[in-house]
């Protein structure tokens, strides 16, 4: 066996920070500790690295690197868009469109708001999960003033067509914000062809650090953002706060890496989820791919297990690190909003898992996966049988 145990399969959850990133980190904890607003030798070393980072996630999406600002995660840059734009922006508007099937990072900021007595438009998405721009057309309103629509799902991996979204956006002159948390680095990102104003992401997905996110705001538009966080004035007044330089480091080293490395790393883990999947569909009759088969993030397989309870098959793995969800409400016990969304009763969304692979994941890997997995239903199928006859 060329691998070691146990095998780590949810990388939609979160990535191992690669050795690359880590080494770019390290001196940042100890000789080149200063603080990056300090005037003085200490300070310059910081804000340049910190100055680099930027521009090395602008690269990553066509951005300026004046552009990008940094947050604590993708969570907080979610929330400032929508709380900051909400805030300002009242006088004008009152309603933002949003859908069924974002993250809850978003859709929970956004109850928040519709609490405060903001009208959110959430749209309903088809049986793949995708947002279309003709349900954007039929929701804008003369008081909406902003739409908010994720990049590529969190659970299932649909990718949503986000450039005839932003080109609606900008005919309609309303502020368009994406959550690209699960594309960023996964798939080609142009905030300029993509009329994207504001746009959210997190290192941790792209194998960098925890604790560290982004935020492109499009310039001039950070007039039209009341901040969260208010103190010395850090990142133009946008977010308060001592920078988190190694994080920083870290996330910009990422975002290089996948940069260069994008389509090795697309075509890698592509041909994993195609491998996975045609072995499972090989061996058993009962998997059903959630999501579009052509149009998700290269890494991510959300199945249907007909029958199969994604806990206990969770629970008859314990060599593979798997899911049967977001990671962030897997705790609820309750049935995903996203799999209900695109139409699975409760018991079958209880049946779902789901597999994210990555940039380190071996084809060894996957074979053996694939052995355990088709062994593991294989064996709750038949023992479910068995009890039905009892």
């Amino acid at each position: 066996m060329n691998f070691k145990l146990p095998i780590y399969l949810d990388n939609n959850a979160t990535t191992p920070v690669d050795p690359r990133v880590l080494e770019s980190m390290l001196p940042y904890f100890s000789e080149k500790f200063g603080n990056p607003s300090s005037k003085h030798t200490f300070g310059y070393v910081t804000n340049a690295a910190v100055d680099l980072a930027r521009e090395q996630i602008a690269n990553l999406i066509n951005a300026n690197k004046n552009e990008i600002y940094f947050t604590s995660g993708a969570t907080e840059s979610i929330n400032l868009i929508h709380f900051g734009i909400a805030d300002k922006l009242s006088s004008i508007g009152n309603h933002i469109i949003s859908s069924y099937v974002e993250h809850s990072a978003s859709y929970e900021s956004l109850l928040q708001l519709q609490k405060k007595g903001f009208d959110i438009t959430f749209l309903k998405c088809d049986s793949k999960g995708f947002i279309h721009p003709e349900q954007i057309i039929e929701a804008i309103r003369p008081e909406t003033i902003l739409v908010s629509i994720i990049a590529a799902n969190n659970e299932i991996g649909t990718i949503n067509n986000i450039s005839e979204i932003g080109k609606v956006c900008r005919a309609n002159n309303i502020l368009f914000h994406s959550d690209a948390t699960q594309a960023f680095g996964k798939i080609k990102i142009d905030v300029n062809e993509m009329n994207i104003d504001f746009l959210s992401f997190s290192s941790h997905k792209i194998y960098g650090p925890k604790g560290i996110g982004g935020l492109f705001i499009r310039k001039g538009l950070e007039q039209k953002i009341t901040p969260l966080i208010f103190g010395g004035g850090q990142e133009k007044g946008i977010r308060a706060g001592t920078l988190n330089v190694p994080g920083i480091v870290g996330f910009g080293k990422a975002a290089e890496i996948c940069h260069c490395d994008f389509e090795k790393d697309f075509n890698h883990t592509k041909s994993l989820r195609d491998r996975l999947y045609k072995n499972l569909l090989s061996a058993l009759d009962n998997v059903i791919l959630n999501g579009d088969k052509e149009n998700r993030l290269p890494g991510n397989l959300n199945l249907l297990i007909k029958g199969i309870k994604a806990d206990s098959l969770i629970s008859s793995i314990r060599n593979i690190a798997f899911s049967s969800g977001a990671t962030c409400s897997s705790e609820t016990g309750k049935p995903s909003r996203i799999l209900k969304a695109i139409g699975l009763s409760d018991e079958d969304a209880k049946c779902c898992i789901r597999i994210g692979l990555g940039r380190f994941n071996t084809i060894e890997e996957i074979d053996y996966a694939s052995e355990k997995f088709i062994e593991a239903i294989t064996n709750l199928k038949l023992k479910r049988n068995l009890q039905s006859t009892i």
